[in-house]
């Protein structure tokens, strides 16, 4: 087909879609329903995930967490639960190891008030409340481990655990709750029956889901000596390890196993009684969430696609029934079967085109508009390929109907009313 066919048929086809306008918008909605949750669905995943990626780095590449039993892998096992706990002295044993650079043992309270939600509880200072704070006790290296910013003040020193000081570092939100507009070091806050003095505010942490509180945002730490004043039933330790470089992960990893193997006593032919991972493990199991939640989501928009192929189908096989005499008209002038069928099939790529189009639009301003409540990021790869695939219907289902239009009788055509 020459080019000046083609630019004809294409104007044809948009001049079949402005003449049915209320027809042609119904034919292709399914399209455009389908291409926009693409966008929309596409743009929201890259944008958590951006976000996440951007979280986890802040963690570090090289840290390491350890616990008794795997955190992140669903329900613990009853085999699990009944693990040895780990210890302050396993925390302090590590320390010891090449490359490691500082060692934070950590315990959290739970109130038993609130089933399944770790760590929630009041903390009170200034008149004011703030709930679901976490209370967490830590050691002095914290900061180094976690990398953690201060905001104003700092963090309590060795000096502090050793004397079991009465003291705290607050969140920044927990901190800008009980005194706002106002400096919170240096005044007192309420927990657990005890009254503390602020050392330190901790900077704003990241925010990994756009709007909304960080919990990390909500908490107060306190030294470990202080901690076990405050709760001396919470013993199961969580300990997180730094070390020099990400290079040397596989070496720390196998002295760290072979280190709690030894002081856990565990058998040679026993496997591990406790769990080692890293930032990477949050990464995974994110990817895999998102990976399931993504793939389900596009087949509810590929239904869309296929019913709105299936609409478009049928609306072109009315479109030759109507113009069937047309069709006999420009056979007996000198159309061949293969011009009848790529004009027909043309028209139906043309038709999915502008729903893909306007699939496109409202996809990605529905993504930017939900960048007021989550982090999102357009794809242009997944722009170009929800619109691709809007031309791809119109291929595979504007065939059919070109193929009936290619192989009508040209004199049946003619006669036909």
């Amino acid at each position: 087909m020459r080019s000046g066919d083609l630019k004809e048929t294409v104007a044809m086809a948009l001049n079949t879609l402005r003449a049915n306008k209320l027809r042609s918008g119904l034919t292709i909605l399914g399209i455009v329903i389908g291409v926009m949750t693409v966008i929309t669905i596409s743009s929201v995943v890259n944008g958590l995930n951006s976000s996440v990626s951007g979280l986890v780095q802040s963690l570090g590449s090289n840290v390491l967490f350890v616990f008794r039993f795997p955190a992140f892998s669903g329900r613990p096992t009853t085999e699990m639960l009944t693990r040895k706990q780990l210890t302050y002295d396993d925390a302090m044993a590590m320390r010891d190891l090449a490359h490691v650079v500082a060692v934070s043992p950590a315990l959290q309270y739970t109130d038993n008030n609130a089933p399944g939600r770790s760590g929630v509880t009041s903390i009170k200072g200034g008149g004011n409340s703030m709930q679901n704070t976490i209370l967490t006790g830590v050691s002095s290296e914290e900061p180094k481990v976690e990398d953690l910013d201060m905001a104003e003040g700092r963090f309590f020193n060795d000096t502090d655990e050793q004397r079991t000081a009465k003291v705290t570092v607050l969140g920044y939100d927990t901190a800008h709750q009980l005194y706002p507009q106002q400096s919170a070091v240096g005044k007192e806050v309420e927990a657990s029956g005890m009254l503390f003095t602020v050392v330190g505010v901790l900077a704003k942490q990241k925010q990994a889901f756009g709007g909304g509180q960080n919990p990390r945002d909500n908490q107060a730490f306190f030294p470990l000596t202080t901690f076990h004043d405050m709760h001396p039933e919470q013993l199961d330790y969580w300990i997180t390890l730094k070390y020099d470089d990400a290079k040397n992960r596989l070496a720390v990893e196998d002295e760290l196993t072979e280190l709690l193997r030894r002081r856990r006593k565990v058998r040679n032919d026993a496997p591990d009684n406790f769990s080692i991972f890293g930032t990477d493990t949050l990464q995974r199991l994110w990817d895999e969430i998102t990976f399931g939640l993504f793939a389900l989501l596009f087949s509810l928009s590929s239904v869309a696609l296929l019913i709105g192929g299936v609409g478009v189908m049928n609306i072109m096989l009315v479109s030759v029934t109507e113009r069937t005499r047309e069709i006999g008209v420009r056979k007996a002038i000198g159309a061949t079967k293969q011009t009848i069928m790529v004009q027909f099939t043309l028209e139906a790529i043309t038709l999915c085109a502008v729903g893909g189009l306007i699939g496109m639009i409202l996809g990605s301003l529905i993504a930017l508009g939900l960048r007021i409540f989550l982090p999102t990021l357009i794809s242009p790869i997944w722009v170009v390929t929800g619109f691709l695939c809007s031309c791809c219907i119109g291929l595979i289902f504007g065939i059919y109907p070109a193929w009936k239009a290619a192989n009508l009788d040209p004199i049946e055509a003619l006669r036909y009313e």
